[in-house]
């Protein structure tokens, strides 16, 4: 499974959790509350350890598109160049959208 879809089910995951608890205070049921609780805490855990995944691979990937890059100024290879840079960002903006 992928790192997108573990972080749907962990936000889908406390979104439940958080309405069974909801529902276990409303009633009045401390067994139901701590149960959604103990839910929404481990779809929390989900989503941030997928989070985390994406984190690690835009910084491999950022680093792979700097190698790329440094190699094409060392050849004087401009399209390698641009390819490196390309890629070098395109892992920084996946590290910053998983924050």
């Amino acid at each position: 499974m992928g790192n997108a879809s573990q972080r749907s089910e962990g936000v889908a995951e406390q979104l439940g959790g958080k309405i069974k608890k909801g529902i276990g205070q409303v009633i009045g049921n401390e067994q139901m509350e701590a149960e959604g609780k103990a839910k929404e805490l481990k779809g929390e855990a989900r989503e941030e350890s997928a989070k985390a995944a994406e984190r690690s691979e835009g910084k491999l990937e950022e680093i792979a598109g700097a190698i790329k890059n440094r190699v094409g100024a060392v050849i004087d290879n401009e399209q390698m160049q641009a390819e490196g840079k390309a890629k070098e960002l395109k892992g920084e903006a996946r590290q910053k959208a998983n924050k």
